[in-house]
């Protein structure tokens, strides 16, 4: 039987990473939260328009919000909407996981930060995780460990030549 080939419809599931997030935070957990979208920035996310670094997630009135967020519109981008780029997003969970989580976040040091934004059965999903912020010494022990990292891979790699 013939391999079926791609088709041009399926993307990649991984849309934008935060990578500033590992190096400022340590992640206590994790979550998938949907998010709401209007139809332009779906299209901006298709094509890759996205930047996540400077975004965190605030809790408001017991729902969450994402905050700092860009998604660039496309310059093909309809004359009938005014596109804004940095607008405040709708994170979607239950009820109780978002209780759980203002409990926790009302906590010294706690914050929430978003890890990336993905698709899962054709809609958009954005990991957030609960994260306590680094100290200056923490961040230089992560700065040490990827150089030590990158050094061994350097001589395996000419080990193996």
């Amino acid at each position: 039987m013939a391999k079926k080939p791609d088709s041009p419809a399926q993307k990649p599931t991984r849309i934008a990473d935060n990578k500033k997030a590992a190096y400022n935070y340590f992640f206590e957990e994790r979550f998938e939260a949907g998010i709401v979208l209007e139809g332009w920035e779906v299209k901006s996310l298709r094509e890759g328009k996205v930047q996540l670094t400077d975004g965190y997630v605030l809790v408001r009135n017991g729902e969450l919000f994402l905050i700092g967020c860009q998604i660039n519109p496309l310059n093909s981008a309809s004359t009938h909407i005014s596109p804004d780029k940095v607008r405040t997003k709708k994170l979607l969970m239950h009820k109780a996981e978002i209780k759980r989580l203002i409990g926790k976040v009302e906590q010294k040091g706690y914050t929430l930060v978003p890890l990336n934004l993905h698709w899962k059965d054709g809609k958009v999903k954005c990991d957030i995780a609960l994260a306590k912020g680094k100290a200056e010494h923490d961040k230089r022990d992560t700065i040490k460990d990827r150089e030590g990292k990158r050094e061994v891979e350097r001589v395996m790699k000419t080990r193996n030549r």
